[in-house]
């Protein structure tokens, strides 16, 4: 099961109120923010993923996706600014 991420009713971001140890049963609660990477879709999070295992080459990238560099570039330019966006809120 993934952890959801947005409200089913209102589609806000969500906040983890508690997590668990499963080992010892330590349980803390609050109102923590989810990291940044955890509140992008699950198709950012895999474009994520993919440049990373591509080493960083948005070139092999863009080739893997049959699709040319300046799209795949703008693509990246896309999600840079929505995770700064992300940092700030």
């Amino acid at each position: 099961m993934k952890l959801p991420i947005v409200c089913p009713s209102c589609e806000n971001i969500l906040k983890v109120s508690q997590m668990k140890c499963s080992y010892c049963d330590t349980s803390i609660s609050g109102s923590f923010d989810l990291p940044v990477l955890l509140r992008l879709t699950p198709e950012e999070q895999e474009f994520i993923l993919n440049f990373f295992l591509s080493s960083g080459s948005i070139k092999e990238m863009a080739r893997q996706a049959d699709i040319s560099y300046p799209t795949m570039r703008n693509k990246m330019d896309d999600l840079i600014e929505k995770v700064k966006t992300l940092q700030t809120v």
